[in-house]
């Protein structure tokens, strides 16, 4: 009777997540699932509920993804809805392919006014790729500037499926969002597995509770969990006890057992975050699963960057600050360094720009810490002459082997797709050139919307591309992007004096045919930035021992020959003689302080 019982609760479940490109009205439409299967009441009730994290209410994007649980009511039988919200960003695509590995259908969220976008066709690959149905969704019908039919048109030729399956809705006023959840109750298929086998769940996320630890995310694909029972996790092979596990709804709601196909949360007392991994799987190690679930990896960073205290005497805060901050980041990777302009910091790694932009900021905004961040930079391979199979990991410019003794370098290169209208393709081939990108496919998606293949350097995007992209189109193009392996390249170490003393924080890893323009880029914004001392300060580029580029910033001088009114011309010179060599003195004692902005001025070497 149990069993059966299990069998008949597993069809009543749905899991599902939502897709789409930011600011497609995603985390609108999660608002309005929430209000109408009454899984909000009105004193909860705000804008994006589910983005509880200030920055995402300001930017207006998810960061983190949540699941939440509702209740509906469909031809009289009750059926409980798994809803995993994913980011949007091309920075956040790993935790987008967790959330759909827990999921057996995706809703697809298009704009009506902005067309299908790059990251809505990546998210939409990742969930065929895992076969999950699609339920396509035409949103923000009421905009004055929405265009249905030829959007609806859109996703039938992306899709292959017919237009009357596309559910016109509008997020903001509530439309079809009864024929969204009867399609989710139709449509998406009740989940396979079998409370009878052995203990197998995914993770999908897991969030730092300063009071409990680790709160860990999951989905049972088979077996059941029990309340007090013993877990194991597969890919750290270690044990612990489920001291509570629940469901996730706007509240927790602790359980005493979940069975095959629901999602719920665990509590075991963990502290460290890197004990629980994003994608691994969890067992019963008196029962356990041969089988762990496919699709784990460890999460790569992507891009590194220097993050110091302003004041070096801050170290051991902002070393505090950073580990309470991986506990709710998994995905931040950090190490010590130092440096000889800045002193101790460390060696951060980032899934992207927006990536390092958001934990500049939670570690002002939550912990008070003020933080200068060093030019970023891509991870590198380095092979030797003397050992050309050992491979050296390049993640600081200063980590590079001496040129002499280099055999090669190779650095990461991407697969970057680029959604456009069609006016704009010479200017973002021109762009996408220039950034030593090489065009591989352009296919029109439509006689308006063109959809361009590049394979680039990952190093080219890191700065200001994304930013340049949305120039040249002016703000009609969209981009995504994923690794395709590393490529041999010809790199220099481009190094910056100041005063003739090489500033560490300020090199950079170039290919060759850029150097001399960076280079020279780099020290006339310098010259604009470093306030003016009470003696010349030159600014130099440098490979290796060679200058490619100088500046000067003129000393600040006082007219010692003011006092002179006539008389000989000796007694100028005299007075002119003493203060040079008072200024060479002072060059050669003097320190430069270089202000915090002068560090990203690189980032923006083309405004």
């Amino acid at each position: 009777m149990q069993r059966y019982e299990r069998r008949r609760f597993m069809k009543n479940i749905r899991n599902f997540c939502i897709i789409a490109h930011i600011d497609h009205g995603k985390s609108t439409l999660a608002d309005r699932l929430l209000d109408f299967t009454g899984a909000l009441s009105d004193r909860e009730k705000q804008d994006q509920v589910l983005d509880n994290m200030d920055l995402e209410r300001e930017r207006g994007i998810t960061i983190k993804s949540h699941a939440i649980q509702m209740e509906y009511t469909h031809e009289k039988e009750t059926y409980i809805l798994n809803l995993i919200d994913t980011p949007g960003h091309v920075d956040f695509s790993y935790e987008v392919s967790r959330s759909i590995a827990a999921c057996e259908g995706a809703l697809l969220i298009v704009d009506a006014a902005q067309s299908i976008q790059a990251q809505t066709i990546s998210n939409l690959y990742l969930a065929l790729e895992n076969d999950l149905e699609i339920i396509p969704v035409l949103n923000k019908i009421d905009l004055p500037s929405a265009n249905p039919e030829e959007v609806t048109d859109d996703i039938v030729n992306l899709l292959g499926c017919k237009s009357e399956e596309v559910i016109p809705a509008s997020a903001k006023t509530g439309i079809g969002i009864q024929e969204i959840l009867s399609a989710i109750i139709d449509r998406i298929p009740f989940p396979e597995g079998s409370s009878d086998k052995p203990l197998q769940a995914l993770i999908f996320d897991s969030v730092y509770n300063p009071f409990r630890g680790i709160e860990t995310y999951f989905r049972v694909i088979n077996g059941t969990i029990k309340k007090g029972q013993k877990i194991q996790f597969i890919a750290t092979q270690k044990n612990y006890t489920a001291d509570e596990i629940g469901t996730l709804k706007l509240t927790q709601e602790p359980k005493k057992e979940i069975c095959a196909g629901d999602v719920g949360y665990l509590i075991t007392g963990i502290k460290e975050a890197k004990d629980v991994k994003v994608g691994d799987t969890i067992t019963n190690p008196e029962n356990p699963t041969n089988v762990a679930i496919e699709g784990f990896e460890e999460v790569k960073p992507m891009v590194f960057a220097g993050i110091y205290p302003v004041d070096t005497e801050d170290y051991e805060e902002l070393r505090a600050s950073m580990e309470k901050l991986k506990l709710n980041d998994a995905s931040l990777v950090f190490f010590p360094e130092s440096s000889a302009a800045l002193g101790f910091g460390f060696r951060c790694g980032f899934l992207g720009m927006l990536h390092l932009e958001i934990i500049q900021e939670r570690l002002e905004r939550e912990f008070n810490m003020p933080v200068i961040t060093t030019v970023p930079n891509v991870s590198y391979q380095a092979f030797t002459k003397k050992n050309p199979e050992e491979i050296l990991w390049v993640n600081n410019p200063s980590d590079l082997p001496d040129p002499s003794a280099l055999d090669r370098v190779e650095e990461p290169y991407i697969k970057a797709s680029i959604i456009t209208k069609s006016e704009f393709v010479g200017n973002v081939m021109s762009l996408s050139i220039e950034k030593r990108g090489q065009i591989k496919n352009q296919n029109y998606l439509t006689p308006e919307r063109v959809e361009l293949t590049f394979d680039m350097p990952l190093a080219e995007i890191v700065f200001d591309f994304y930013d340049r992209l949305k120039t040249v189109s002016k703000g009609y193009a969209s981009f995504d992007y994923s690794p395709i392996g590393m490529r041999p390249s010809k790199l220099v170490k481009v190094d910056i004096l100041l005063n003739s003393n090489q500033v560490d924080a300020l090199s950079a890893l170039i290919h060759v045919d850029n150097a001399y323009n960076i280079g020279k880029k780099m020290c006339e914004k310098l010259r604009e930035l470093i306030p003016r001392q009470q003696f010349d300060i030159p600014i130099q580029a440098a490979i290796g021992a060679k200058i490619i580029s100088r500046e000067t910033i003129k000393a600040l001088r006082k007219d010692v020959t003011a006092k002179c009114y006539g008389g000989d011309i000796s007694r100028k010179r005299k007075l002119l003689e003493k203060q040079k060599k008072g200024k060479k003195k002072m060059r050669q004692v003097g320190n430069v302080e270089i202000p915090q902005q002068a560090f990203m001025a690189v980032l923006k070497l083309n405004d």
